[in-house]
């Protein structure tokens, strides 16, 4: 995509994103009564119908919710207004991508004259109305059928979705969006990605600079590196590491030696020699640790399919630990694997964590329409195509902040240790939005993991010695954890939470129904996060932050990581590595200092010559991250086994 057209896209974006964020200030004052310098009526003025009243107990929940997270009153509700902004723009850019896809029916391209609305008001003519009701009505609908598949941009009782454009910004919107500038960009996978980076300007970037040498908090933190990666230094770093390995595993012989055109090889075009046991492709693990827009995942995606496909073909190929058996054996066609692969990629290959929550609806976004790309190529109808929900982006972001409904919550699990555990997770990822992927939680966790399996195991030994029939009565949602290793009772554990989760917000009366969804959103991303931690990666690949680290995390920063605090990319790369299997392989892109500077001698020695030496370098200088005035490099590395 070149200049001009990015140009045009921050442009509009930037133009959609005051025409909203001043739309959606003034009626959070002129009808809900909540003012922008953080004061919030106790309740609803006398002029609100039931359904504004509905909506304003969602909107002031949500604002309530950020305060308790550790935002200032004010702060809360201009993030508030931010959150709806973004989530609307999305909503209607996505729209736009969509269409061209088949996905949806002409829906906003002609407006009120879109194919769509027209057949939808010849059910019911009625619709057709000057105040644009219908047309709104017909759009909201098509958001309610799509949260089926992407509930995180989609799902109308998400807070940020209580506000509606009036219809006049309504329709300068969707004249922006339909304009002649923007006709050729919605096709392109990328596009997405450049409203999320040109959604925060350049001044506001500056002035955060200006105001603080570092970032003062987890949001500050996340709009200084937003700096979308090109797309020739996504190809090389993926190409050089799950390329590479994949390569490896086949002794050449794979496609990917052609389609992985930035593969560094010998002047013999082979890699160096190297024993590399074959895996199932369900078997490789990915994961961006500071995914964006998931440009990286994107990619691996392609690559993937052919993966897939080639592990299908070879007769030596391994079974796979998720099922027990080979591709071939779980389907029995090649028709058959392309119907099961994008899902499968999304499932068991991509993973990705951002301190952005924004992050989640963009990058969900990008692999839910790269999925339906890749059943597009197969040639599989959209009614034929499986339903894919899932997605393993995660939000870094403390766990919910109100002690109430933590301590509601915590009374409803069983056994006790349950709940213990769960408060636990609550008290260490308080600095999650701050440190993100950073944040060591497997190591902070692991002695509460295992005195919570050790206080289960106790138990369960006094309830074996009771006599036959007086053992006590094992009460509703307990459930067996015996004779299973620290990591697969994490695993139940976590079953066990999210199902109480679910009947937590389910059971909401008397209008803590957001507040209680709120909290299990938030919790169900701890829990995750957690999980994720846990794993190991066999690529691990990143444009991480640089410079300072957050304010607010700099003593837990410091402690956790001495040899690298003195940059986050530093960091970041020290965790990639720890995040790896053996042999495994990191690919990152950074500023390049950390490769001459006396203040990084000991992440060269320490990390890269002894941990995780380099396998390719190259050099990039300047002008390579859209905005950053930065020299970078490009670099694979590779882990050295314990």
């Amino acid at each position: 995509m070149d200049k001009d057209t990015r140009n045009a896209i921050e442009r509009a974006t930037q133009r959609i994103r005051r025409l909203l964020q001043e739309d959606f200030a003034e009626q959070l004052d002129a009808v809900f009564d909540v003012r922008l310098d953080g004061r919030v009526a106790d309740e609803g003025g006398q002029h609100l119908t039931g359904r504004q009243l509905l909506l304003r107990d969602r909107i002031v929940a949500a604002i309530e919710h950020k305060r308790r997270a550790g935002m200032k009153q004010a702060d809360a509700v201009r993030d508030y207004v931010r959150d709806a902004a973004f989530t609307t723009l999305n909503r209607f850019a996505a729209l736009k991508m969509l269409e061209p896809r088949g996905l949806v029916q002409e829906c906003i391209s002609r407006g009120e004259n879109s194919i769509g609305f027209v057949e939808f008001c010849g059910l019911s003519p009625a619709l057709k109305t000057a105040d644009g009701a219908g047309y709104r009505l017909y759009i909201q609908s098509i958001f309610d059928e799509l949260s089926t598949e992407v509930k995180v941009l989609f799902d109308r009782r998400d807070p940020a979705s209580a506000l509606w454009p009036k219809k006049a910004n309504f329709d300068e919107i969707l004249e922006i969006l339909n304009g002649e500038d923007l006709k050729t960009v919605w096709e392109e996978d990328e596009t997405i990605g450049w409203i999320y980076q040109f959604f925060n300007s350049g001044e506001e970037r500056r002035k955060m600079r200006d105001e603080s040498a570092a970032p003062r908090n987890s949001r500050e933190l996340a709009i200084r590196n937003q700096f979308f990666t090109p797309s020739y230094v996504v190809q090389f770093l993926t190409d050089n590491t799950l390329g590479r390995i994949w390569y490896r595993m086949h002794g050449g012989r794979t496609s990917l030696s052609k389609t992985c055109a930035y593969m560094v090889k010998t002047s013999e075009g082979t890699l160096e020699p190297f024993n590399w046991a074959k895996k199932d492709p369900r078997d490789l693990r990915i994961l961006d640790p500071a995914c964006g827009s998931g440009h990286f995942l994107l990619y691996c995606f392609a690559l993937l399919l052919l993966i897939y496909e080639e592990a299908w073909n070879d007769e030596t190929s391994p079974v796979s630990t998720a099922t027990g058996r080979t591709l071939r054996q779980d389907y029995a066609t090649l028709d058959a694997l392309a119907m099961a692969a994008p899902g499968l990629i999304l499932q068991h290959n991509l993973h990705g964590v951002d301190i952005d929550p924004r992050c989640a609806q963009i990058a969900q976004l990008a692999l839910w329409m790269r999925a339906h790309r890749a059943f597009k190529d197969a040639k599989i109808s959209r009614g034929e195509r499986p339903i894919i929900r899932r997605a393993n982006i995660v939000i870094a972001e403390p766990m919910p902040g109100d002690p109430k409904v933590v301590e509601d919550f915590s009374a409803t699990l069983r056994p006790a240790m349950v709940a213990n555990l769960f408060n636990d997770i609550v008290s260490e990822m308080r600095l999650a939005g701050e440190m993100g992927s950073l944040l060591p939680i497997e190591r902070t966790l692991a002695r509460s993991i295992d005195r919570a399996h050790i206080a289960f195991n106790e138990e369960q030994s006094r309830t074996d010695k009771f006599l036959p029939g007086l053992a006590p009565m094992k009460r509703q949602g307990e459930f067996d954890l015996s004779g299973i290793s620290n990591s697969e009772f994490f695993a139940k554990v976590e079953e066990n939470i999210f199902s109480a989760l679910k009947t937590f917000v389910s059971d909401a009366v008397n209008g803590k129904g957001t507040r209680r969804r709120l909290f299990a959103d938030d919790a169900e991303q701890g829990i995750a996060f957690v999980e994720l931690a846990g794993r190991k990666f066999d690529v691990v690949l990143m444009n991480p932050p640089f410079g300072d680290g957050s304010l607010g995390a700099k003593r837990d920063f410091e402690s956790h990581y001495p040899r690298t605090k003195n940059d986050l990319y530093a960091a970041f790369v020290e965790r990639g590595v720890q995040l790896l299997s053996p042999h495994g392989m990191l690919g990152a892109i950074t500023s390049r200092t950390g490769f001459f500077l006396s203040t990084f001698q000991k992440w060269r020695e320490e990390i890269l010559l002894r941990e995780a030496p380099p396998v390719v370098f190259a050099d990039l200088g300047f002008g390579v991250l859209d905005s950053a005035m930065v020299e970078v490099a490009a670099y694979c590395l590779q882990k050295v086994p314990e």
